[in-house]
């Protein structure tokens, strides 16, 4: 069983116990976070996704803030005397997915008008 996550403008496959690394969230380290949008879930039912969603959410722990490996930029125009050069080092939130809630349970269905 797994849900597909947007989180930053990012899609991430995710399962509970799965640890992974998204765009800086504004939560502090050691706080419970509910992923907002959840596009897709996956499960012994069977696939679901847009409106079927409902009532689902997925819930993580923020484990620890950082910053990611360092990008270097560097432009080039030959025989033109033009160099540049810059860096970049992303900040990231490291989560662990403890529930993908609605995973196995029946997702109440909108009565039909």
């Amino acid at each position: 069983m797994y849900a597909v996550i947007e989180s930053g403008g990012k899609q991430y496959r995710v399962a509970p116990g799965d640890v992974i690394r998204v765009e800086r969230l504004a939560v502090a380290a050691g706080e419970s976070v509910d992923l907002g949008r959840v596009l897709l879930i996956a499960d012994e039912q069977g696939v679901r996704l847009g409106e079927a969603l409902g009532g689902v959410g997925v819930t993580a722990k923020v484990r620890a803030h950082g910053r990611g490996e360092k990008i270097r930029i560097f432009k080039l125009r030959r025989r033109k005397n033009y160099r540049r050069q810059a860096g970049h080092r992303q900040d990231y939130t490291e989560l662990e997915i403890t529930q993908v809630a609605g995973v196995g349970a029946k997702v109440s269905e909108s009565p039909a008008a």
